[in-house]
């Protein structure tokens, strides 16, 4: 049986958990024992660990100690701290020094093999899941090319393939990219066939115009401004949609945000589009005027 990972179990009581271990080791997993922190230290020096569980109360160097002298020297070492207190103050004090989970005493084996699953195999059920729905998506896309669109659907489709970018630039090893650049290129072909059908009535308000470049000012900063609402405008020249996808989680904890989507004007060039969301005018009219 391929090995599901390697762990360190720190226990000075590590005979009572016989049967936890040979539960984790019927399931894959290669478990090493030692009881106390001066050995597990000494051992993870020597050899390599995928995760560490660690007992909290021990004689000689307790718990939290080790963790710190682990942390220091292995600090993407997975350490799973196991107590009998249930205090706030220690849970707080382990949490701050960066443990990845704790479990509290006594432990049942499948509440440990559920900790190892989660921090070991995460990846490993990531990636399956990405790509079993990866297929169904690219599946549905396809079919939906094949039948009439309007703008709506574009934006939910260019937001689907935007989100797997992100998606698969975590997961490179997945294989994904080029099948993801392949159906771009596709969507590419049949939008750039849409907006040259449907932009010239954009133009004349038929056919339910999307938002355009010239409308962005009047539909959303002047109804704050009359308000005498504190407004930053913020254009961003070049920023594609995954790139924005990638930046929004580090926002999110500062700002509440709310997404919607408009269509630039062509040429979509920025001297052209840029001109038109703050004049509020087409180029043909900017021209015109001045």
């Amino acid at each position: 049986m391929m090995t599901k990972g390697k762990i360190l179990w720190v226990d000075d009581e590590i005979e009572l958990l016989r049967s936890h271990i040979i539960f984790l080791e019927e399931r894959g997993y290669v478990v090493e024992k030692v009881t106390n922190a001066d050995d597990a230290i000494a051992l993870i020096s020597q050899q390599n660990f995928d995760m560490v569980l660690l007992d909290e109360m021990m004689p000689g160097k307790d718990g939290l100690t080790a963790l710190g002298e682990i942390k220091e020297s292995h600090p993407f070492l997975p350490v799973v701290m196991v107590t009998k207190s249930e205090e706030e103050s220690l849970m707080e004090d382990a949490i701050g020094s960066k443990i990845d989970d704790y479990l509290t005493k006594p432990v049942n084996p499948s509440q440990v093999l559920l900790t190892c699953k989660r921090i070991l195999e995460s990846k490993k059920i990531t990636a399956e899941r990405i790509s079993r729905d990866y297929v169904s998506e690219f599946n549905e896309i396809s079919q939906s090319l094949l039948g009439p669109l309007d703008w709506r659907d574009w934006i939910k489709i260019q937001t689907r393939l935007s989100e797997w970018e992100v998606e698969t630039d975590q997961h490179r090893d997945l294989g994904l990219k080029q099948t993801l650049r392949d159906q771009k290129r596709d969507c590419n072909v049949e939008f750039a066939k849409f907006v040259e059908k449907n932009y010239p009535l954009w133009l004349h308000n038929h056919e339910d115009p999307p938002i355009l470049s010239p409308d962005l000012v009047e539909k959303y900063l002047a109804p704050l401004l009359r308000e005498n609402h504190k407004v930053v405008f913020l254009v961003i020249d070049n920023l594609r949609m995954d790139q924005w996808f990638a930046i929004e989680p580090l926002l999110h904890p500062y700002f509440n945000i709310k997404k919607d989507f408009y269509f630039s004007i062509l040429p979509t060039a920025t001297p052209f589009s840029r001109n038109a969301i703050f004049s509020g005018l087409f180029p043909s009219e900017i021209e015109e005027r001045h």
